[in-house]
């Protein structure tokens, strides 16, 4: 066999299909969000205005933050020097742990290097610590969920996305006595649509099951502090196992699950995921700590958020764009075709410094294909205003099923 060329026929599958993944270099520049500079293919630094970012609150920029991040690199240096077990546990590490302990009003948390990774390390462990354990799964569950709950190798049932009737067929079906757990999230990241959590935790409570709710893209813009959807529907009390990520909204990286004392301790003595993983940088627990506490505090943040969220939607929705509104910060304009969609991202990055990537089967449906916009509170009215402007005129004069798209 040839391998080589029988990667190169994967990868031109993917050229093909319109579904090639181009990463976009841009230099972030501190104090300056929205704005990156974009390198071009050539080699030149252009100003562009980031329209799909994660930092969805921009407190990666934000002073606090940043001034923990300095100390703490000052104080103990670059890594952590280890795993949690072997030298990498310091008191960054344990001050952030039960921060997120109290915003979650949990008896404990455990640090992972990344929400994805927590999600796997947790859902894949689970089985060995409750033997024959069924696991129902939301169909749009993210694929770090997907991933753990495959790796565990114990039983799993796939319910139709928030159908709760589908559900609970699901759950009367099994045996009563069987150990369950119910996973999935509080906001889905493409749709932007939320899920019916006091129903799942009614069903969850009918047939004793345990709740395992992923809040990645809810912590730190949704509830009184902060902790999420949860939080804000004060539905925290029902919720067993809690996942969070400290590089959307908190602006840093890692992620983490908060849960009773004795879950935290047992995936800490279990999971290989957490126990061969170098911890975060202490820098990188500072600074995430700083931004949860910040953060518990402003209130104004998240309702500048919200409120660019819903002008972005009305003025897009007012153009007649196919745009999709659950309520959430999330705005997705379907585009519908994989070639479309690229075009259209390179069009608003290339001609008019809009930088918004296409999203692609297999992260949506074929078919959805979209743009998905992320306004933060920092993004004014002057950004929205031009945005809303080269759409529109994107969108009426190069029609999707013209050759100006297709070429």
């Amino acid at each position: 066999m040839n391998y080589e060329d029988q990667i190169e026929a994967s990868i031109r599958l993917l050229h093909d299909e319109g579904r090639y993944r181009t990463f976009i270099d841009i230099e972030r520049e501190r104090g300056n969000f929205p704005y990156a500079l974009w390198k071009t293919p050539s080699g030149q630094f252009k100003k562009v205005t980031v329209w799909c970012g994660n930092d969805y609150l921009g407190m990666g920029q934000n002073s606090t933050v940043l001034d923990a991040m300095h100390e703490a690199l000052d104080d103990a240096g670059a890594g952590s020097g280890g795993t949690r077990n072997i030298s990498g546990t310091t008191i960054y590490h344990k001050e952030l742990e039960r921060e997120l302990a109290s915003l979650h009003a949990k008896e404990s948390a455990l640090l992972f290097t990344s929400a994805y990774i927590a999600n796997d390390a947790t859902l894949s462990t689970l089985a060995k610590l409750l033997p024959n354990l069924i696991i129902y799964s939301d169909e749009l569950n993210h694929a770090s969920m997907i991933e753990g709950i495959r790796r565990n190798g114990g039983e799993k049932r796939i319910f139709r996305h928030n159908d709760m009737n589908h559900l609970r067929q699901l759950l009367e079906e099994e045996d009563r006595s069987a150990p369950k757990l119910i996973a999935f999230e509080s906001i889905y990241s493409m749709d932007g649509d939320f899920a019916p959590i006091q129903e799942i935790c009614d069903l969850a409570e009918e047939f004793a099951a345990m709740t395992y709710l992923d809040e990645v893209h809810a912590v730190g813009m949704y509830g009184a502090t902060g902790a999420g959807v949860a939080q804000k529907e004060n539905l925290m009390d029902r919720i067993d196992i809690i996942n969070g990520t400290l590089a959307k909204a908190y602006g840093v990286m890692g992620g983490y699950i908060s849960s009773s004392a004795k879950i935290c301790d047992a995936i800490r003595s279990y999971a290989p995921g957490f126990i061969f993983t170098t911890s975060l940088a202490p820098t990188l627990a500072a600074g995430a700590l700083a931004s949860v506490r910040y953060l518990k505090d402003n209130q104004e943040i998240r309702d500048k958020h919200q409120l660019n969220a819903k002008i972005l939607k009305m003025r897009l929705r007012g153009l007649g764009l196919p745009i999709i509104d659950h309520g959430s910060h999330i705005v997705p304009v379907i585009v519908g075709n994989p070639i479309h969609t690229k075009k259209l991202s390179d069009l608003l990055l290339v001609n008019h410094r809009i930088y918004v990537q296409p999203i692609n089967f297999p992260t949506v449906p074929r078919g959805t294909e979209r743009l998905r916009f992320t306004p933060s509170p920092v993004h004014g009215s002057k950004e929205i205003d031009y945005l809303v402007d080269v759409m529109n005129e994107l969108w009426s004069h190069c029609a999707l099923n013209r050759t100006e798209l297709s070429a």
